[in-house]
């Protein structure tokens, strides 16, 4: 089976690949990554050592049609999955622009390459942010009425929107997935949990927004890649499925975790101003993958969190190589985080 693979550097992209190659012994990825500030080969090095004969890495834009056409054209592609997208809340509500580029006009550049290819299948991995906030009770199922409330996750539910049109239109072979909130290896240190985890073991404040009584889906990543794995080798053309942790949680009651796992005090916790639009709370009903697919996530959440952290403790140089002089002036310049990152 030939995967290509569009955002195979970033965080989910990447331990995706992974997790594929050590559970398909038939599976060849291309990966197709543009190596924007969160994309990073470092998280493939163990992947491109162990896996050189069913891996491949070009570099390149999905904006680019003609590179995209041209790379598909190395192998015969079984089929793309498309993680490539910008990802981070904070940067759209800066400037919408990016992402505006990559996670629709990208997409739509891909749906016209794989339609020309005659590509077997498409997979879109989306977001639950897509269907905007829940209230207290109940969660979000297929049938949600889809409601985003930033222009990040207005650029998902465009693309959203675009591949199933595709697929009614021209008949191109399409499934979408929403995930809730991944965290794990390999993540960029502006999400919440690997930036309260490398500022606490920095003893630096951990930025909290709010009252921190926002709640999340917690999902750890490598169940995450076993759910689209077994989307892919199970494909109903058409379908859309929603991918839950099952452990929802406060934003403060995570932040109050990391800092008991680490050991240090909860003084490092300081309250910021809220951002505009936040979402109050997220949680997915995954009963249809559970029922058509018999996935469901393995992975506890105190135990995936303190897997994580100890990745964070042993892999300090990694953190310090893409923490860079760019990183930290975005923050400076838009949140004022230089003392808590720099």
């Amino acid at each position: 089976m030939n995967i290509f693979i569009t955002g195979g550097a970033g965080f989910i992209g990447s331990n995706f690949i992974r997790y594929v190659l050590d559970h398909r012994n038939d599976a060849f990825i291309v990966n197709f990554d543009n190596l924007t500030y969160a994309g990073n080969l470092e998280n493939l090095t163990d992947v491109s050592q162990k896996y050189s004969d069913r891996y491949v890495f070009y570099r390149g834009d999905i904006c680019d049609g003609e590179l995209v056409r041209k790379v598909l054209k190395t192998r015969t592609i079984d089929v793309i999955i498309n993680f490539a997208a910008e990802t981070h809340v904070d940067r759209s509500i800066i400037s919408s622009d990016v992402f505006i580029q990559t996670n629709i006009i990208g997409t739509k550049i891909l749906l016209d390459a794989a339609l020309d290819a005659k590509i077997p299948l498409f997979i879109q991995i989306s977001t639950d942010e897509i269907y905007g906030s829940l209230g207290p009770t109940g969660k979000f199922t297929e049938e949600s009425q889809i409601k985003p409330n930033s222009p990040y996750s207005a650029s998902k539910a465009a693309a959203d929107h675009l591949v199933r049109a595709y697929y009614k239109t021209y008949g191109l072979p399409a499934i979408i997935t929403r995930c809730s909130n991944n965290y794990g290896p390999y993540q960029f240190p502006e999400k919440f949990i690997p930036l309260f985890i490398t500022n606490a073991l920095e003893d630096k404040p951990l930025p909290l927004y709010g009252s921190g009584k926002n709640i999340r889906d917690w999902i750890f990543v490598d169940d995450h890649s076993a759910a689209v794995l077994a989307i892919l080798q199970n494909s109903r053309p058409g379908e859309v499925y929603n991918i839950g942790g099952g452990y929802e949680k406060e934003n403060r009651d995570v932040a109050e975790e990391i800092l008991t796992i680490l050991g240090k005090p909860m003084s490092l916790l300081t309250f910021v101003t809220d951002r505009p639009g936040h979402d109050l709370r997220y949680a997915m009903d995954y009963t249809k993958i559970n029922r058509e697919l018999n996935w469901r996530p393995q992975m506890p959440f105190d135990q995936g969190l303190g897997l994580t952290i100890d990745w964070y403790k042993e892999h300090t140089d990694w953190v310090n190589r893409i923490k860079t002089k760019e990183y930290l002036q975005y923050y400076e310049l838009n949140y004022g985080f230089r003392r808590v990152l720099s």
